[in-house]
């Protein structure tokens, strides 16, 4: 069982790895890729998109809070 706030705070530092830790692989990989895609466009479009990434690391961090309380059988890795 992993602790919600462990998954949360992984989220939040690198969206993804607290889903993925969760036992939810395939929504991390894709909260992952998701921010790299954001990372590339904060380097290349406009330094605003950091706004955007910000806010996608707390919705990460909710949901891997969220799915780490609500599978209570989830592996931790």
């Amino acid at each position: 069982m992993v602790n919600a706030i462990v998954a949360a705070l992984m989220s939040l530092i690198i969206p993804g790895t607290g889903q993925i830790v969760s036992g939810e692989v395939k929504k991390g990989i894709l909260f992952l890729a998701i921010e790299i895609v954001l990372y590339i466009l904060f380097l290349t479009v406009s330094p605003s998109i950091v706004i955007i990434s910000f806010l996608f690391a707390i919705y990460a961090a909710y949901d891997a809070y969220k799915g780490a309380k609500s599978d209570p059988h989830a592996s931790a890795v």
